[in-house]
């Protein structure tokens, strides 16, 4: 069965888009095969800085022949009188059939002409021919190029094109004004290794063929093979090395023959902040550090995967060392000469540093975040030293932004605050405290363990999303340019996380009164807000694959705008909500009550009462019971009430509405049964206002109109 070789060779790729381009195609060609007809054994993706490829494997030579049917014009018009008419002829020999081929069959709008065709496949040699070219020019990508005087845009240059089935070539051609490209087997080798061109002999002796021009073409087999090298290297210098997976899988598509290189720099740069000296490294070098053995502390060394010829190492090595020296003098430079004055003394220069244009400087978000951090604090009943703490990590939190470090190494925003802080003498809390008010910076990161960390994290991401929302910048589709979807999904998680006892309706409200700088309305603004934490809040609960869909609708209320938003009055509560409820349905003690009180639930929403109520003698007329079942229903729902006055207690609230539950289904199943929608409208609602008192009751816990019945 034939083999397909496609091979894109450009100029040096992003290493980005390497992976971008690859995973495009790995989503795409199967369902293209599919769409085609077409089956194969294996599908391989292979990519470097130069090259994109696809292999496909054992295809058929062609599409398997189809029968098609196909509906023609109405019998009446097709014939007349017996005989075909132009409109049958036309049809005929539009489908390439003889008109004895022409069937007429009754439908359900009468009698029409049909013709059965079969199609025979065409040969994939034919098929790719068209196709390719689109597989390549349908890739998409950040900021792509032209060049000379067409209209194609890639993300670098295209310079060769490999098309094969098994050993012949495929004709395909890519051409804009006065750019083409046409396939060939003529590939490239490595560009210094072996720049000579490689010939392709046949599609599945493409990884064989460029290994021997020095050319991986398999960036798995790559990334293992850098990562054992590495981590070689370091052993070599008496370290560990420092494998950032970001880092690895980067430097994957930027070398395409890799080598590991050992590099020094000078032991007095280790006197910088390891941060530093790891940002330097990683992110602007592109280095992978060494650490010493069981411990964090940076050695002298570093390693890079080289692209060049392994038996110049140490000529490449002395070209990296001559630039990380100078960039570590840069930051050690930077960081002597930011500690010459206080943290606090840069506050300042936040004056010249725009938040947001209609939102004013970082110096007023400054000023803010420490309003709403005392709100919190109060909300929170955080008093004394930890208060005061709170307010100066607060006023501190931003002020590494104007330092020369953060200047020229944004990422270090907050880490040199930390660093700064305690060499400017402050409390260990409040450095700290600086750092940590970033976490987490991203999915899966770290979040901040200390409360003054935790208080001050929230309160800037509280402003900025009142400030960014005021202004009518709400997030849609997949536009969020301010993040402001994280910092939703932070605050919650760091409440979860801390346990913090946070009531974010008051503080919304809290803060929107006291906000100035708004293009909506308070109640516009207020509404926006809570329909996006509330989302933020169901979307973290279905992530959590324990609780089940229906029970996080039960929690947050479906249709029910008051009871939705007791969610944000208690976030601790919400979560523990769902989680009971799972726990519940788990050992059976749901399904125990779950018929009674789902039915009383839906049968309570055809009457009126206030949902809010829990007692039943306040609603419930006992002279209007005609069954001893209405009474033993009051009686079980006056015992309930009892039983729940002044706790929320869950797992007690559980066990009452169990031992009410037979009680329950003989008010409407047992010989003494009663019919809620009784004619009589007084009667009728004494009843459903009996079962709202047990609706009311279940509400405390979820909504269970909302939970779904289980397969027995």
């Amino acid at each position: 069965m034939p083999s397909f070789l496609l091979e894109v060779g450009t100029e040096e790729l992003p290493a980005r888009f390497v992976d971008e381009a690859l995973n495009q195609w790995r989503s795409r060609l199967p369902k293209l095969l599919t769409e085609l007809n077409l089956t194969s054994e294996a599908i391989e993706y292979y990519g470097t800085p130069r090259r994109l490829a696809v292999l496909i494997k054992g295809l058929p030579s062609q599409q398997p022949d189809q029968d098609e049917e196909v509906k023609g014009p109405p019998a009446k018009t097709a014939f007349k009188d017996g005989q075909p008419t132009k409109a049958a002829e036309g049809f005929a020999q539009k489908q390439g059939v003889s008109l004895d081929a022409l069937e007429i069959r009754p439908t359900e709008k009468g009698d029409f002409v049909f013709v059965q065709k079969r199609i025979k496949g065409r040969a994939i040699a034919d098929l790719f021919t068209e196709q390719v070219p689109q597989w390549i020019t349908g890739l998409d990508g950040k900021r792509f190029m032209r060049w000379s005087d067409g209209d194609l845009k890639f993300s670098r240059p295209i310079r060769w094109l490999v098309a094969l089935i098994d050993d012949e070539v495929l004709p395909i051609a890519i051409v804009s004004h006065s750019i083409s490209y046409h396939s060939s087997r003529q590939s490239l080798g490595h560009r210094v290794l072996h720049p000579n061109p490689v010939s392709i002999p046949n599609a599945e002796a493409y990884v064989s063929t460029l290994a021997s021009a020095f050319v991986n073409v398999d960036p798995q087999q790559r990334q293992t093979t850098i990562e054992s090298q590495v981590r070689a290297a370091a052993e070599q210098v008496g370290g560990i090395a420092i494998v950032n997976p970001d880092l690895l899988r980067e430097v994957t598509n930027l070398v395409e023959y890799p080598s590991a290189v050992v590099g020094k720099f000078d032991a007095e740069f280790l006197e910088i902040p390891s941060e530093v000296v790891t940002t330097e490294m990683e992110s602007h070098q592109r280095y992978f550090p060494v650490c010493q053995k069981g411990s964090k502390e940076l050695l002298p060394y570093f390693i890079t995967a080289s692209n060049g010829d392994p038996k110049k190492a140490d000529i490449i090595a002395a070209g990296n060392e001559r630039v990380i020296r100078a960039r570590l003098s840069d930051g050690k430079f930077f960081f002597d000469a930011d500690r010459k004055v206080p943290l606090e003394s840069y506050l300042p220069k936040l004056e010249t540093v725009t938040f947001q244009a209609d939102l004013g400087s970082v110096r007023s978000k400054v000023d803010r975040i420490g309003a709403i951090a005392s709100q919190l604090a109060t909300q929170l009943n955080i008093t004394g030293e930890t208060s005061t703490h709170i307010q100066r990590a607060a006023l501190l939190c931003k002020a590494d932004l104007v330092t020369q470090m953060v200047g020229e190494f944004p990422e270090l925003q907050g880490v040199m605050g930390e660093k700064y802080a305690r060499s400017s003498g402050e409390p260990e809390a409040v450095a700290v405290a600086i750092s940590e008010h970033y976490l987490p910076k991203g999915a899966g990161d770290a979040l901040p363990q200390t409360i003054v960390g935790q208080v001050v994290g929230l309160a800037d991401r509280l402003d900025t999303l009142v400030g960014i929302f005021g202004l009518g910048l709400i997030p849609s589709g997949s536009s969020d340019p301010f993040a402001l979807r994280r910092a939703a999904t932070a605050i919650v998680n760091i409440t979860w996380a801390a346990n913090l006892n946070l009531n974010l309706n008051e503080l919304l409200d809290a803060i929107v009164t006291t906000s100035d700088q708004l293009k909506l309305t308070p109640e516009d603004l207020l509404k926006q807000l809570k329909e996006f934490f509330l989302q933020r809040v169901e979307t973290l609960l279905r992530e959590d694959r324990t609780i089940d869909y229906d029970l996080v609708n039960a929690v947050l209320g479906e249709n029910d705008q008051a009871y939705t938003e007791r969610a944000l009055s208690n976030l601790l509560d919400v979560r523990d909500r769902a989680s009971f409820l799972q726990t519940i349905r788990n050992d059976g003690r749901l399904s125990a009550i779950y018929e009674t009180v789902n039915r009383a639930s839906r049968l309570a929403a055809q009457g009126n009462l206030d949902t809010q109520q829990l007692d039943p003698t306040a609603v419930v007329r006992p002279d209007l019971f005609q069954k001893n079942s209405e009474k033993a229903f009051y009686d079980a729902l006056q015992q309930l009430n009892q039983t729940m006055q002044g706790h929320a207690d869950y797992a007690k609230l559980i066990d009452a509405l169990s031992q009410s539950a037979p009680t329950v289904s003989r008010f409407f199943d047992g010989e003494d049964s009663v019919l809620v929608m009784d004619d009589d409208p007084d009667i009728k609602q004494n009843r459903l206002n009996l079962l709202g008192i047990l609706r009311n009751h279940g509400r405390v816990l979820a909504d269970f109109g909302a939970i779904a019945k289980q397969a027995s």
